[in-house]
């Protein structure tokens, strides 16, 4: 499909606005298509924020306040592994980790470059740039491929980092988020004078631990937290033996939650820079935009401190998109399953790009939607921490999980038996703190009754796909 025509065929978000927001979901209804001029491809600029969950949206005034009020939000996007590196590498290739390689945050060289989105634009006339962290840890001396202008940090951290800029190393003084602000707006500027449209991949590490904020923002005052039914949870007999054995506290909870949201700050000050310099050089409205974080992050729900589990904390994400010449600027909320994988799909769409590289996801500015996500996860090799390798057949009111005797190998590589180690259901419309794992204890005829069975074949399918 050209340009023209796949611009044509999304357009529908525009005239669809009134009905989206009275249904909670895009794809509801189709308007008449806004009419521009073939030839016109967009800007897009990427921007990821790092263990971020998405209960911290009071941290985000700018952002929201621009991608939320003039565009779309996802209020049920995905991270499809909830851990860095294989998320990152889904969100360039637009599969899931058991089909790109990366599978743990030791083998991020398992990813063919040659299927990222980025090497797609790239061939096609794109200008690419590169500003922040890449997949996780990347190798200072490596250039990432595909992106002829750069500023690679790492090791990630927060203060005076460690940057590859073009191919010039050097530690550069300061708060890295206001580094990485300034490298983007300064390519951003350039596309006021350089024909070529561009792509902008912005990655900070807010809200990343150690949760080392700026210094203005050291002291800032954030809203009080009770916690949620998660992290009081008492009884966890149902639960899995590494979360019984999990104790941390609603103020370890608070602690984290404090930092993320003070780390946020600075990246909601850099966004918004990178909206301002859009405005002053003429190019917001033909920019699509997508925010998302890599990850989420638990706040001693279930006792767990950290990623990686199977819970909604870990994997549920904030999902923002703009685009206002592509009609995604009427502050609507979608409420689509969406995920990572489907940012690749979206931003070949936009570009009028067809991929010659297979993809899991599907273009958010179509009408396509799904019933159902897999999730997934593995336990790196050698690291014996838990937990174990999971997948989860995830839905709108459903989650089943299955724990695997699995793990990856010196080459990133899913070794093991594959037994099934320990279930777990919940009812996500009456249980959405997954307080009740209704397959503690259950009989099989119940197992029936709640449909087990096909979930468990469907979870098997998804993993062999």
């Amino acid at each position: 499909m050209g340009a023209e025509g796949s611009l044509a065929r999304r357009g529908f978000l525009a005239g669809a606005a009134a009905a989206i927001a009275a249904a909670g979901t895009a794809g509801a209804a189709a308007g008449a298509p806004p009419v521009r001029r073939a030839g016109a491809r967009p800007n897009i600029l990427v921007i990821v924020t790092d263990d971020q969950p998405k209960q911290l949206a009071w941290a985000l005034r700018k952002t929201r306040k621009w991608l939320g009020g003039s565009g779309v939000e996802f209020t049920r996007g995905h991270a499809t592994t909830p851990l860095c590196a294989p998320s990152r590498a889904s969100i360039f290739s637009g599969r899931y980790a058991h089909n790109h390689g990366v599978r743990d945050n030791f083998h991020k060289l398992n990813l063919d470059q040659s299927t990222t989105f980025q090497r797609h634009l790239a061939d096609a006339g794109y200008r690419n740039g590169m500003f922040g962290k890449y997949l996780n840890e990347w190798r200072i001396a490596m250039p990432p491929e595909h992106f002829e202008d750069y500023a690679l940090l790492s090791p990630v951290g927060y203060v005076n980092g460690r940057f590859n800029r073009n191919g010039k190393i050097a530690e550069l003084p300061g708060y890295t988020t206001h580094r990485i602000r300034d490298f983007a707006r300064a390519f951003i500027r350039k596309g006021a004078t350089d024909p070529r449209p561009w792509f902008a991949y912005v990655a900070p590490y807010g809200a990343h631990a150690p949760f080392t904020p700026e210094e203005k923002y050291e002291d800032l005052k954030v809203p009080g937290w009770a916690g949620r039914p998660s992290v009081t949870e008492k009884d966890k007999s149902d639960k899995p033996p590494y979360l019984r054995e999990a104790h941390a506290s609603l103020s370890r909870g608070r602690t984290i939650r404090r930092g993320q949201l003070r780390t946020l700050r600075s990246v909601d000050d850099a966004v918004g820079a990178l909206h301002d310099e859009l405005k002053a050089t003429g190019q917001l409205d033909n920019t699509l935009v997508i925010f998302i974080g890599d990850n989420g992050y638990l706040w001693a729900d279930h006792g767990w401190t950290r990623k990686s589990v199977p819970y909604r904390p870990a994997y549920e994400v904030p999902f923002l998109l703009s685009w206002p010449a592509g009609g995604l600027a009427s502050g609507t909320k979608d409420g689509r399953l969406v995920a990572n994988i489907d940012i690749s799909a979206t931003v070949l769409d936009a570009a009028g790009i067809e991929p010659t590289t297979p993809q899991d996801g599907h273009s958010l500015l179509g009408r396509a939607s799904r019933d159902h996500l897999l999730i997934e996860f593995w336990r790196q090799g050698g690291d014996d921490r838990p937990p174990n390798s999971w997948a989860a057949h995830v839905s709108r009111t459903g989650q089943y999980t299955e724990y695997y005797a699995l793990r990856t190998d010196a080459a990133g590589d899913e070794v093991g038996t594959g037994k099934v180690l320990f279930r777990e259901y919940y009812d996500l419309k009456r249980d959405p703190y997954q307080l009740v794992n209704k397959l503690h204890r259950a009989t099989r005829a119940q197992e029936r009754a709640w449909g087990i069975p096909a979930l468990a074949a469907r979870l098997k399918a998804d993993r062999a796909a």
